[in-house]
């Protein structure tokens, strides 16, 4: 992306802005706790002399004109094939750093473990709400939440909230959703570092991931690339496959070695003259081109200098002469052992992937296993109408501060789990009369690391004297309002299966599976509905 240029008769405001913020952001630093300060530019490149002289060439760029090829192969690709996406619009059209800033942090958060596709209405309407920091800054949790929910990942939604009130200068209580506030301020001036930002954003990938709750190494490079121009490489999901199959590394990428060399190469590769667009056109490449499965490398700009793609050109020649394979060994050569950036040698080349055997994929951790009772309470003789009662979850951990419908935490059999729920229920709501709860399916949500099976039931007060509460964090609203709620995608299959509907499937990161009993036309004798809050459904095929 070409940085928009300024008017002649601005830059005399804009050096004495910058030299303002330079000056803000020392203090600020100075006096601010706000993270473990990660490696400063010294360090970094220290790290990176120490990293490169123990690495093979064969993993690394050595020669600067192959350097100079790649940027230009990538960025006239990028020219010609970049996405119309509207946080680039929006960035390119902007010239005021600061919005511009914003619109790229926005983006960059939001794109984090969600699709490009899935992002761009939640994105859109975002701006439209908050089109500024201090428009964000102003606005409620309950209303970041809201616009928030479906997208998954709700902390980056409440961190995102919180550095604009930081940027701002809002003074915040402090508590667990403002970890910054209480644990990095000293007590006797509780609001220093938030007044020393001066309502503009940090300049710098440094001061932008030490300053800024929920902004790490990727993002400020993201941001100081793009909206300040910046010469910050970046390495995100994208770039590492790029990267490993341009250099053919085929080590474990989240293992720290290999790790610490993408982050090496990519600051080597970024184009100081247009870092924002390089590290653009390498993450769209890796998106578009360059991807997991079925690469299109005939429409790689960076096919020439991939050592992924010559690896596969000689293995396919070496397969039609009944060869054996050479491994990369051959071509590496490291002085003595094993080369730590080359795939390990119980990890054959195989033959139907081609460059898809870079990167290594990681071995991942199944996500553990829990179960929740959930309930749908429902006045349907309410005034103004049927309600159904939300309550809100904590301040803190998984889906903090979203609603949900009242559950708790029980042992998969359901032996006991009526009686469990009867009691949460009632400890919102008060005593509840004698009444049939009845369970009608289940719905299995993943999330990143748990696995979560709700089993579904549903109880009306039918007949009933209105039950009303004064109790914070609950509320009983319309059908209509609980599809507007601060809730979770979860939740939403949790209602769709108390309304009997289709089952459906979560999009992105999370996925879905929704069963329901309460729809088949006729029920088996093992599939009817509980006769009392205490005798409990049970079945030879219960789940």
């Amino acid at each position: 992306m070409k940085k928009p240029r300024a008017a002649a008769g601005s830059r005399s405001r804009h050096r004495k802005q910058s030299s303002s913020q330079e000056g803000r952001e020392k203090r600020a630093l100075s006096s601010s706790q706000a993270k473990p300060s990660g490696p400063d530019g010294l360090a970094r490149r220290q790290e990176e002399v120490v990293l490169q002289a123990s690495v093979s060439p064969y993993h690394l760029f050595r020669d600067t004109a192959e350097v100079t090829v790649l940027r230009k192969n990538l960025l006239s690709w990028y020219d010609l094939e970049k996405r119309d996406l509207p946080w680039r619009r929006q960035a390119e059209g902007e010239m005021d750093l600061d919005r511009r800033a914003y619109a790229v942090w926005v983006s960059e958060v939001m794109l984090q473990q969600t699709q490009v596709a899935t992002v761009i209405n939640y994105y859109t309407r975002w701006m439209q709400k908050w089109p500024t920091l201090q428009d964000l800054a102003s606005a409620s949790l309950e209303e970041v939440n809201q616009l928030w929910a479906g997208l998954g990942y709700y902390s980056r939604g409440r961190r995102l909230q919180e550095g604009a009130r930081k940027v701002r200068g809002v003074k915040v209580n402090t508590g667990a959703l403002r970890p910054w506030v209480s644990h990095n301020l000293e007590p006797s001036h509780p609001n220093q570092v938030i007044e020393e930002l001066g309502g503009h954003m940090p300049r710098t990938a440094e001061t932008l991931q030490q300053l800024l709750p929920g902004v790490g190494r990727y993002t400020a490079g993201a941001i100081a690339s793009i909206a300040f121009g910046q010469a910050a490489g970046v390495v995100d999901g994208n770039v590492v496959r790029v990267l490993c199959r341009v250099r053919a590394i085929g080590a474990d990428p989240s293992s720290t070695l290999v790790s610490q060399h993408l982050w090496s190469l990519s600051q080597q590769l970024v184009d100081p003259a247009r870092p924002g667009d390089f590290n653009q056109a390498a993450m769209e490449l890796g998106a578009t081109v360059c991807t997991p499965q079925r690469p299109r490398c005939s429409q790689c700009p960076m096919q020439s200098l991939c050592r992924a793609h010559q690896r596969m050109e000689r293995e396919q020649l070496l397969a039609s002469q009944s060869l054996p394979s050479s491994g990369d060994v051959e071509e590496c050569a490291p002085n003595t052992g094993q080369c730590q950036l080359c795939a390990p040698p119980t990890e054959p080349w195989d033959q139907t992937l081609g460059v898809a055997n870079f990167p290594r994929k990681a071995s991942r951790r199944p996500p553990r296993e829990e179960c929740s009772a959930t309930c749908v309470l429902e006045q349907p003789r309410a005034v103004g109408g049927a309600r159904i009662l939300l309550v809100q979850r904590p301040n803190s951990g998984l889906l903090a501060g979203l609603w949900e419908f009242p559950s708790v935490t029980v042992e998969p059999s359901r032996q006991h789990q009526p009686k469990a729920l009867l009691q949460e229920l009632q400890s919102w709501v008060g005593p509840l009369p004698a009444t049939r709860l009845q369970h009608l399916g289940q719905v299995v949500h993943t999330f990143s690391h748990i696995k979560l099976t709700y089993q579904v039931y549903g109880l009306t007060l039918e007949e009933q004297t209105p039950v009303t509460t004064s109790l914070p964090g609950v509320r009983w609203l319309t059908r209509e309002e609980f599809h507007t709620a601060a809730v979770s995608t979860a939740m939403k299959k949790v209602f769709r299966v108390y309304e009997g509907q289709q089952p459906g499937t979560c999009k992105g990161s999370k996925r879905s599976q929704v069963s329901t009993l309460s729809r088949q036309k006729k029920l088996s004798p093992g599939q009817k509905v509980l006769d009392s809050f205490f005798q409990p459904y049970t079945s030879a095929g219960a789940p």
